[in-house]
């Protein structure tokens, strides 16, 4: 994830790739709980990574919606 582009989008394409976003991020919380439950570690870890970059993603976003 070093490359870096540049992207146009409105306020509204933004708010729908959030929405996008917290669903996936949902499976993700759902799919970390159920490894837990299943003490499956490697995947714990997985699953709480990926919900974590989806979630500084949606913060990165939902700044933009706000200004």
């Amino acid at each position: 994830m070093t490359d870096s582009i540049t992207l146009s989008l409105s306020s509204d394409e933004i708010e729908i790739i959030v929405d996008a976003l917290e669903a996936d991020l949902e499976g993700y919380v759902e799919a970390a709980k159920e490894a837990r439950g299943n003490n499956n570690r490697e995947d714990v870890t997985t699953f709480t990574e990926a919900a974590t970059r989806i979630q500084t993603l949606m913060t990165k976003l939902q700044d933009l919606v706000e200004e």
